[in-house]
């Protein structure tokens, strides 16, 4: 089986580099502008609750039919949530949980660990029921930390979590065979769905 996982286009606080999260941002109409259509055409994507996922499946995928999974949403950053880092420089909530690589809680969010943990786990589901289901193919545009989450956990060869951060609107191309005996996925290539990258 063939495993897509996307990242969503481009939206307003992506450029300005503030923490999403949770927030329901939808896309810019510059990042709807820039999404190509993909070159293959499934029956089904499924995506997360956040409209910034829906927006560019449809795009992406426009006779697919869409299925929301909440557990797919990105990371809660709670209080750090629509600002960025140089609205924080001086915010000591902010400079403590960089300086813990990122792993402590967001105040009134998600520990790094369990954002993990609810990602993957809703993964592994996704892609234990394909296989049951005798799919050849599972497709899921989400977001850059469900990303991070399940390649660093489940990817072949093996990066830490920050690497795995794909562009938006890009994302990874997965062989899942080695899946049922191992729980491993192997990298076939990267994939970008944008209008100035033809690949």
């Amino acid at each position: 089986m063939i495993i897509y996982l996307l990242r969503h286009g481009t939206t307003i606080y992506n450029v300005e580099k503030r923490y999403q999260g949770q927030r329901n941002i939808p896309l810019s109409e510059e990042g709807k502008a820039n999404i190509r259509q993909a070159d293959f055409s499934p029956e089904v994507v499924y995506v997360s609750p956040l409209i910034r996922t829906q927006q560019t499946a449809a795009i992406l995928f426009p006779q697919a039919k869409q299925i929301v999974v909440e557990n797919l949403k990105e990371m809660n950053f709670g209080s750090f949530e629509g600002r960025n880092y140089i609205e924080m420089e001086h915010d000591p909530d902010y400079l403590a949980w960089v300086k813990a690589n990122c792993e402590t809680a967001c105040p009134d969010g998600e520990r790094k660990d369990q954002f993990c943990d609810r990602t993957c786990a809703a993964f592994a589901k996704l892609v234990e029921e394909a296989f049951r289901q005798g799919k050849e193919q599972l497709v899921i545009v989400a977001h850059g930390g469900t990303q991070m989450a399940v390649m660093e956990r489940y990817a072949v060869p093996h990066h830490e979590y920050y690497h795995w951060c794909a562009p938006n609107a890009g994302g990874y191309k997965l062989d899942a065979s080695r899946w049922p005996q191992e729980r491993v996925l192997t990298l076939l290539e990267t994939v970008q769905y944008t209008r100035e990258n033809r690949r």
